[in-house]
């Protein structure tokens, strides 16, 4: 099941605060809010949530198809991608402006304040997926890029009859109800977490059920809650999480997710079994600081499913992983 996987590719600059965000909100006066963080720790990584998801992809064996735009310094980025499996054959080169910026604050929370500079991916809106066809694509992700990008790539998939899954993520704070309405309608699926959600029907005017009626499977992530999957032929599967060792950074744990999430959906396992698969990622991702240095050890992460969610789990996700 060959994946496309459209997206942000860019660098992430992260950091951590030695405090809570919260202590340092004043309720009535957020208006006014101005506020200087002083950090203890600055890391540079590779990321971007398309390049996370088919990085993830990668690692798990498939041979996705990463979309998007970047700058002339991406050489040694491609590298890494396509090291680990990444077809990055599709990637469009803009010579005259810096690839992505990802900026972000972690607390002792897990809470992020963060900024993205658009750089070359406002150029993934010149990106056409036609040319793609031949490659006998059976689902592309429209991931959190250019929202215009995001638009063009969505249309393109009802116009070329081919599947795809809504991930619109941070850019539900940025576009309108009438865009995200264009995003959603006629998706196999639907990703967001529980924040996103909420926003989503808030700016789209849609009820959970009118939501039903246009997408086949909602997918929902719910942080240290697990996943809610709600699909018109599967009714409603609660998916718990993979306990973790360690909380070190969030940043590309949703993207994680999504990897593991949609490698089991190409090997054919069941929606359970793939949230299943997604959450040991999810937690593989937030033990480690960077969306793409997590470790890939078959045996241990099988050990972590069976912990988890039993022997029958671990033995029916591993059919679907290298190695089987």
């Amino acid at each position: 099941m060959p994946i496309a996987v459209t997206g942000s590719i860019a660098t992430d600059h992260l950091m951590h605060f030695p405090g809570k965000f919260a202590d340092l909100m004043v309720a009535d006066q957020l208006d006014r809010m101005s506020l200087s963080f002083l950090v203890d720790d600055l890391v540079i990584r590779r990321g971007g949530s398309g390049a996370n998801i088919a990085f993830g992809l990668g690692v798990l064996g498939q041979s996705p198809l990463l979309v998007d735009a970047v700058g002339p310094d991406f050489a040694e980025y491609r590298g890494w991608l396509e090291d680990h499996g990444v077809d990055c054959s599709a990637v469009l080169v803009c010579d005259d402006v810096h690839t992505a910026r990802f900026v972000c604050t972690t607390d002792d929370d897990m809470r992020q304040i963060a900024s993205f500079y658009t750089g070359a991916m406002a150029r993934s809106r010149e990106i056409s997926l036609a040319p793609l066809v031949p490659r006998g694509l059976d689902l592309v992700l429209i991931g959190a890029s250019d929202p215009e990008g995001m638009l063009r790539h969505t249309a393109e998939c009802r116009e070329l009859g081919i599947p795809f899954a809504a991930d619109v993520s941070q850019q539900v704070a940025r576009m309108e109800g009438a865009d995200l309405r264009l995003l959603v309608e006629g998706a196999r699926y639907l990703m967001t977490n529980d924040y996103e959600w909420e926003l989503l029907q808030k700016k789209t005017g849609w009820t959970e059920e009118q939501v039903a009626e246009r997408v086949d499977v909602r997918i929902t992530t719910l942080g240290e809650h697990g996943a809610t999957i709600i699909g018109r032929e599967v009714g409603e599967i609660t998916v718990g999480v993979v306990p973790e060792t360690a909380k070190v950074d969030p940043t590309g744990v949703g993207d994680g997710f999504r990897a593991g999430f949609l490698t089991g959906i190409a090997e054919g396992l069941p929606l359970e079994r793939a949230a299943q698969l997604g959450s040991l990622i999810a937690v593989q991702v937030l033990e480690v600081e960077g969306p793409q240095e997590w470790p890939w050890d078959r045996a241990h992460g099988l050990q972590r499913l069976s912990d988890a969610f039993g022997p029958d789990a671990a033995a029916e996700v591993g059919k679907a992983l290298p190695g089987a």
